[in-house]
């Protein structure tokens, strides 16, 4: 049977309640912004790029020092929607155990292509880099999944950073064979050929070596989505530790709200590859 490609990669009309989880992502990360404002952990808008989007918020845990492990968000929104404002509460889990937590944003289709997202959130990385001086965990969900791959699987020495700047990477719902845009109405926006599709999309990079890579996705999710975690992990495994995983019962857009949780699983699991750098 054909693929409905369209069925199968658009996720908000999946979710017909997307606008009411939106709104939720929003006021929840209002409130997490204004508590961690009012202890003194956030700073907000930090430009690592000329762009008005190439931004970082950063978050801190309480009482921590300057050695707290380094963290990285990258969000998602089909790298043409959404903004590092509505996803500040994915910073709450993980600054509870002691994580210092940047939530990026980046430019968007189609003023940009998705392989200049690509080097914006390289140049992110670098840029903590300098002020850190720690390696990173990064993290994305959706578009930021995409991202987050491709972060692991850079060659970090061409940039004149540690090869392993980046050595574990949690990727949430991400796509990972860009080629599937071809065939979407929505290619109007990204312009991809079969040939620039296969560049930004880490399935066809060298499979980066010694790194610990995890692959999740909801549970309910469309096939395509399944498929797409499953293959990068997958391919990936011979070289590096990943982890695939379908979190049951969750959607597109409610797979990642444990991110927000100290106690959940993906929490601790966030944690536990946050440990490694």
């Amino acid at each position: 049977m054909a693929i409905d490609w369209e069925v199968e990669y658009n996720n908000r009309a999946r979710v017909p309640e997307h606008p009411e989880i939106f709104a939720r992502w929003q006021r929840e990360a209002a409130a997490y912004r204004d508590e961690t404002g009012k202890q003194g952990r956030a700073e907000l808008g930090i430009k690592y790029g000329p762009s008005v989007r190439q931004t970082v918020d950063l978050f801190m845990p309480a009482g921590s020092g300057a050695n707290a492990p380094l963290a990285m968000f990258v969000h998602g929104g089909y790298w043409r929607s959404l903004e590092p404002s509505t996803f500040s509460q994915t910073a709450r889990g993980m600054n509870a155990h002691g994580i210092t937590v940047a939530v990026i944003g980046y430019d968007l289709v189609p003023q940009v292509t998705i392989g200049k997202i690509v080097e914006q959130t390289q140049a992110a990385c670098l840029q903590l880099w300098k002020r850190f001086g720690r390696r990173i965990m990064v993290s994305g969900h959706s578009a930021g999944g995409q991202l987050a791959a491709c972060m692991v699987a850079t060659d970090w020495k061409k940039h004149g950073a540690p090869a392993d700047l980046v050595p574990a990477a949690y990727a949430i719902s991400g796509l990972y064979d860009l080629t599937v845009l071809t065939h979407l109405s929505g290619n109007a926006e990204f312009k991809l050929t079969e040939a620039s599709a296969r560049e930004i999309s880490p399935l066809f990079w060298p499979a980066p070596k010694g790194k610990v890579f995890d692959s999740v996705v909801g549970g309910i999710e469309s096939s395509e989505f399944l498929r797409q975690s499953k293959i990068i992990a997958d391919a990936w495994a011979k070289d590096n530790a990943t982890r695939y995983e379908a979190v049951p019962g969750m959607n597109h857009f409610t797979v990642c709200d444990a991110m927000a949780d100290p106690d959940s699983a993906m929490t601790k699991r966030l944690v536990e590859l946050a440990g490694r750098v």
